[in-house]
């Protein structure tokens, strides 16, 4: 390869990279709330915040358009959408199917270290659980699932499920700042772990479905929302 095609190879990697790191950064922004919905972003105040030109800011908008995250109008620019309660409900119920999915090939595909490191976050998620230590409690719940999708052992399968876990976290954050889910869902995790364990595809399954129901079902008896309006404060 010549130099000049390196070179040019290499500024549209880093061309992506950038707009990549634009667009990830923007999407946890308005998942998190920072950005309220129907406010508008503007290219050249984010670019300032991030120090990056308009150029990534404007493709990483095209992305985030794409993901139903903001609307551009044309002529008067791009205006927060975000998510609304009745997409955290679809993609509860889709998620559910996806997770049984999910749990049924773990089955097939996990590894003594994911296994391991799945016992240790059960036995992590009692311990924080009893001591109300909420925040350490979400953060275990988050990577149960996450170990779960990389067992899985599908790409397109983890991908999938890792952005519709990360659409939902803020409004989570609610259902598990509560000793009685926390504790009810790390069970929930530990049955879901002993059908892996034990190989038994259906129940790992079922009871992953059931857990993410459960889970929406929760949501719902807090206030969703009301989960909606203090996760914005």
């Amino acid at each position: 390869m010549s130099e000049k095609n390196y070179d040019v190879k290499q500024e549209v990697t880093d061309k992506y990279s950038l707009r990549g790191r634009v667009f990830s950064r923007l999407r946890e922004d308005i998942l998190s709330g920072k950005y309220a919905e129907h406010e508008e972003l503007k290219e050249v105040t984010i670019g300032e915040e991030l120090g990056v030109s308009r150029t990534p800011v404007r493709e990483a908008f095209r992305q985030l358009e794409l993901e139903g995250l903001i609307q551009i109008i044309p002529n008067k620019g791009a205006y927060v959408t975000g998510i609304t309660e009745k997409d955290v409900k679809d993609i509860y119920m889709i998620r559910s199917l996806l997770e049984g999915l999910c749990a049924s090939w773990a089955t097939e595909h996990i590894t003594n270290d994911q296994m391991e490191e799945m016992e240790e976050n059960v036995y992590l998620a009692k311990f924080h659980a009893a001591k109300g230590h909420y925040d350490q409690l979400a953060e275990l719940d988050n990577r149960f699932h996450e170990i779960l999708y990389e067992a899985c052992n599908s790409k397109y399968l983890e991908h999938t499920l890792k952005d519709f876990h990360q659409y939902v976290i803020r409004v989570r954050r609610k259902t598990l700042a509560n000793v009685n889910r926390g504790t009810k869902s790390n069970e929930e995790h530990e049955a879901i772990m002993e059908a892996i364990k034990e190989k038994d595809a259906k129940k790992a399954q079922d009871l992953a479905n059931k857990h993410i129901l459960s889970a929406y079902e929760n949501l719902v008896k807090s206030g969703l929302k009301e989960a909606f309006e203090t996760s914005e404060n």
